[in-house]
């Protein structure tokens, strides 16, 4: 008789959320929003229902925000634009990930705005 064990995935909102709000981390040590969270993605994705598919958002919301701010720093230079540019990217990496902690708490699937694919 064989057993169904590797295929079962138990529903753990609560880390859903965690994970999400770990990317707040980025305000404290300037870096923790990308390693946790893939941390916790990496490690938990074949054990947790749903984690692979919010592993992946917010490491592509992640990366996207390096990839922004890159652009924004020699737009500094041009009229200040790259200033707003970062105003604009703050506030976004704060609010989305309180947006989808509330809604992975909720069982419903995270979406962050500008993310590139970079992992499918």
């Amino acid at each position: 008789m064989e057993s169904n064990y590797h295929t079962l995935k138990r529903v753990d909102n609560q880390l859903l959320v965690i994970t999400h709000l770990s990317q707040l981390l980025t305000y404290i040590t300037g870096f923790g929003g990308l390693v946790v969270p893939l941390i916790l993605w990496l490690t938990q994705k074949d054990k947790v229902d749903g984690m692979d598919e919010h592993g992946k958002e917010i490491v592509n919301f992640q990366l996207s925000l390096i990839v922004y701010v890159i652009i924004c720093i020699p737009l500094i230079l041009l009229l200040g634009l790259g200033i707003l540019g970062l105003i604009v990217l703050g506030i976004f990496a704060f609010i989305f990930p309180i947006i989808n902690a509330i809604k992975s708490s909720n069982g419903e699937q995270p979406t962050y705005p500008l993310s590139i694919r970079f992992i499918r």
